[in-house]
C-alpha cells in the first residue's frame, strides 16, 4: 500500500506521516523543488525511515501539481490513499494567496488524484467551511453555510466544494477544529488561534500577582483539538472500510468559551485569571450600524489597531470573539468506536501548550536585546559624555558598534574620553557647548546635522543640582534660573533642533536623564527636581504627538550616582549609590527596550503613597527635610566649603538606606 502526501513537511503532514510510517508502504510527498534539504531535516528530526519517503518535485499552483508525465506514470494505479493537507492556515493571508493555494491547489490535487488513479482522495477541510453559520453546523451539512465573506472562511468553502462537485475518485473530508499542540508535548510550529493571546496573558503577569481578580470577557465557544487527534482520527478513518463520502468533524463536541480558554492558559502561565467575565452578547442590543459607525471612527481604530499590535493579535481574531457556531461530530465518533482515539481534555494538557510557546515560540525569544543590536551603525549622542553617566554610557555604546557622539563644556576632559573610546576601537567624536547657552546649542546641532545627518538616539545626560533649602533661597533665584537653563531648556533645544530629521525619518529615541526626586519630592532639591519635571512633562506631552511618527521618548528617574557633581556633599559618601558603570546599565536598558519610564521600585512606590495618601507622605518627607540639614556652604557661612561638613550620624546613614538611591 503507497500514499502520497501534500503538505506533509506542515505541522499536520508530519504527524499524519509518522502515522502511515507505522503502516506498511511507501509515502510519496510534495515536495517544492529547492526544498529537499527541509524534507531531510524533517526526516531525519522525526526519526522516519528514510528508504519509505520518497520526494516528488511539484508546486501547489501547477496544473496536476506540477508533478512530471513520467511521474505521473509511475504513480498511476499506485497511490492507495492521496491525502491532500497542503494549503494556507492563516486569516490574516491576503485573498488572492489564499484562492491559490486552498482553491486552485485544492483543483489541482485533485486533477493529480485522478491522473495517478489514486484509491481514495482525503481533503483536509477545515471548520471554516461553516463561515458563522448561527447555530449547530452538522457534518452532512454544506451549502447551509453563512457569512463566507472573509477570504478564509470562503475559500475553505469554496475548496471542499472543488472535491464535492470535481472530484470523480471516492473521497473523504475532514473538518478539523482550531489545531493547537500536540497534547502529549505541546509543540507547535507556529503561534495561531488562542497562541496570540499568550503574550498579553505573560505581559498581565508581569504586571499583577496571579491572585489579583481581574475584568474579561465571555465571548463565543472556540472549538480547539489537539494536532495528535487530528492525524490519529484521520489516520483511523481513512483506513476504514465503508466511509467514502462522508465528512467528518475532528471538533470538540463540548467546546468551552473563549473566556473559559484563556483562564485555563492563565492558569498554565501564573497569570492573574478573569473572575468576571463580561458576555459579548450583553452589547448585541446595539445596532449594527451604530457599532460599524463607532469602530470606523480614525481614533478608534487608530487606538485598537496600536493595542492589538502592541498585544501581537491580529484583527482578524477579535472579530471571531462572538463565534457562536457549534459542531456536530456523531459520524467521526461513531467512526472512531473502538480505536482507543479520544479527544483529550484541555485541562489536562493546557500547560504543555504554554510552555512550548513560553520556551520555544514566544516572540520575546527572537529580539534582539543585545545593545549591539540596537546600537551598531547608528549614531549616539550624549551629553555631559567627558565623566560620569555620560561617559560610562559614551564607552558601553562606542564598544557596541555605534557612531558615539560626546558634548560636554570642558575640552580637556571631553577629548580625554574621545581618544580612549578610540584607543578601543571605537568611533567617537568630541564637540564641545555649553548646553546653557542656546546659540551654543543651536550650533551644535547645525554642526551634527551636517556631519553626521543627524542622531537616531539622543541621551540628555549633561545636568545641575543644587541643594539649598527654600528658606536660604530666597535672595538667589538665579539658582532655579541656571538650573532650569541647563537642565530644561538646553534639553529641550537639542531635542527640538534633532526631532525634524527624526521625524522626516520617522525614527528616533530621545532619552532623558531625570532624577527619583521628581517621584520622591525630595526637599532643598526644589529647583533641580523642578527643571527635571519639565522635561519630564514634555516628554510625556510629546510622546502623545510623536509616536506615531515613530519617535521614542524614554525618561530615567536616576536614583543618587557617585558623579563629579554629588562630590562636594560630602554626606552622599555614606549613604548607598550607584556607581557611574550601574547607572549607565540604566541607559543601556533604555536604549534596548525602549520603555516610557525606568525607574526604581522605591521611586515608583514614593510616587504612589504619594497620590495616594499625600498627608501621610508629607510626614516623611518633613522628617527627612529637618534630618537631613544645610551644609555649610548652602547657608553661605564665610569661608565654609563643602568638605567641612560633619560626617553623617548613624541616624542620617540608616534613613538613607531605608530611602535607597533619594537625594537628601
Amino acid at each position: 500500500m503507497s500514499y502520497f502526501v501534500t503538505g506533509a513537511t506542515g505541522f499536520i503532514g508530519r504527524h499524519l506521516v509518522a502515522n502511515l510510517l507505522k503502516r506498511k508502504g511507501t509515502v510519496y510527498v510534495l515536495v517544492r523543488r529547492g526544498s529537499q534539504k527541509k524534507l531531510d531535516a524533517l526526516v531525519e528530526r522525526m526519526g522516519w525511515d528514510a528508504r519509505r519517503i520518497v520526494a516528488v518535485p511539484g508546486d501547489l499552483a501547477k496544473p496536476r501539481l506540477g508533478v512530471s508525465a513520467d511521474k505521473v506514470d509511475e504513480l498511476k494505479g499506485k497511490v492507495r490513499h492521496f491525502f491532500h493537507l497542503a494549503a494556507i492556515y492563516d486569516l490574516a493571508a491576503d485573498g488572492p494567496s489564499q484562492v491559490l493555494a486552498n482553491v486552485e491547489g485544492t483543483r489541482n490535487a485533485v486533477a493529480l488524484a485522478e491522473a495517478i488513479s489514486a484509491g481514495c482522495f482525503h481533503h483536509a477541510s477545515s471548520i471554516a467551511v461553516a463561515g458563522l453559520y448561527p447555530g449547530t453546523f452538522r457534518e452532512d451539512m454544506f451549502d447551509e453555510a453563512e457569512d463566507l465573506d472573509h477570504p478564509y472562511f470562503r475559500t475553505k468553502h469554496d475548496s471542499e466544494k472543488v472535491v464535492r462537485e470535481e472530484c470523480s475518485r471516492p473521497y473523504r473530508i475532514y473538518r478539523p477544529g482550531m489545531v493547537v499542540g500536540h497534547s502529549k508535548t505541546g509543540e507547535i510550529d507556529k503561534i495561531d488561534g488562542p497562541y496570540y493571546f499568550f503574550g498579553a496573558l505573560k505581559k498581565l503577569r508581569e504586571m499583577m500577582p496571579p491572585w489579583m481578580p481581574m475584568i474579561g470577557i465571555e465571548g463565543g465557544r472556540v472549538n480547539l483539538v489537539p494536532v495528535d487527534y487530528v492525524a490519529d482520527a484521520m489516520d483511523h478513518i481513512a483506513h476504514k472500510p465503508g466511509l467514502n463520502g462522508g465528512c467528518f468533524h475532528l471538533t470538540d463536541p463540548n467546546p468551552r468559551r473563549i473566556g473559559e480558554v484563556l483562564n485555563l492558559f492563565a492558569r498554565a502561565g501564573h497569570a492573574p485569571q478573569m473572575t468576571m467575565r463580561l458576555d459579548a452578547r450583553m452589547f448585541s442590543f446595539v445596532p449594527f450600524p451604530i457599532k460599524a459607525t463607532l469602530g470606523n471612527l480614525p481614533p478608534v481604530k487608530r487606538f485598537t489597531g496600536m493595542l492589538l499590535r502592541d498585544l501581537g493579535i491580529p484583527k482578524e481574531v477579535i472579530g471571531l470573539i462572538t463565534y457562536s457556531t457549534r459542531f456536530d461530530s456523531r459520524e467521526t465518533e461513531r467512526a472512531l468506536k473502538g480505536s482507543g482515539i479520544r479527544l483529550p481534555d484541555l485541562d489536562d494538557y493546557a500547560w504543555r501548550l504554554w510552555d512550548y510557546w513560553e520556551r520555544h515560540l514566544d516572540p520575546a525569544l527572537f529580539v534582539d536585546r543585545s545593545l549591539k543590536g540596537k546600537v551598531k551603525g547608528k549614531v549616539v549622542l550624549i551629553t555631559g559624555g567627558s565623566s560620569g553617566i555620560g561617559k560610562a554610557t559614551a564607552l558601553k555604546v562606542a564598544a557596541a558598534g555605534a557612531t558615539t557622539i560626546i558634548v560636554a563644556r570642558g575640552e580637556e576632559e571631553l577629548f580625554a574620553t574621545r581618544d580612549e573610546i578610540l584607543a578601543a576601537g571605537g568611533t567617537c567624536h568630541a564637540y564641545t557647548c555649553d548646553l546653557a547657552d542656546m546659540v551654543s546649542c543651536d550650533a551644535l546641532v547645525d554642526k551634527v546635522v551636517a556631519e553626521h545627518g543627524g542622531v537616531d538616539v539622543l541621551v540628555n545626560n549633561a545636568g545641575r543640582s543644587i541643594r539649598r533649602s527654600i528658606e536660604l533661597s530666597y535672595d538667589r533665584f538665579h539658582d532655579f534660573e541656571r538650573t532650569m537653563q541647563l537642565n530644561y531648556f538646553g534639553s529641550l533645544r537639542l531635542i527640538m533642533g534633532f526631532l525634524p530629521k527624526m521625524t522626516e525619518r520617522r525614527r528616533g529615541h530621545i532619552i532623558n536623564i531625570s532624577s527619583i526626586g521628581v517621584l520622591a519630592n525630595s526637599p532643598r532639591f526644589s529647583a533641580y527636581v523642578a527643571s527635571k519635571a519639565a522635561l519630564d512633562a514634555f516628554s510625556r506631552c510629546a510622546q502623545g504627538e510623536l509616536s506615531g511618527k515613530g519617535i521614542v521618548f524614554t525618561t530615567i528617574n536616576m536614583p543618587l550616582v557617585k558623579t563629579p557633581m554629588i562630590a562636594p556633599t560630602k554626606m552622599y559618601d555614606s549613604v548607598p549609590t550607584l556607581t557611574p558603570d550601574e547607572a549607565a546599565d540604566l541607559v543601556v536598558q533604555g536604549i534596548i527596550e525602549r520603555p516610557s519610564r525606568i525607574a526604581t521600585r522605591l521611586g515608583i512606590f514614593a510616587s504612589v503613597v504619594n497620590a495616594l495618601a499625600p498627608k501621610a507622605y508629607e510626614v516623611v518627607m518633613s522628617t527627612a527635610f529637618e534630618l537631613f540639614p544645610d551644609s555649610a556652604a548652602a547657608k553661605g557661612l564665610p569661608g565654609a566649603r563643602e568638605g567641612d561638613a560633619p560626617q553623617a550620624t548613624s541616624e542620617q546613614i540608616a534613613f538613607a538606606a531605608l530611602m535607597r538611591g533619594v537625594h537628601w
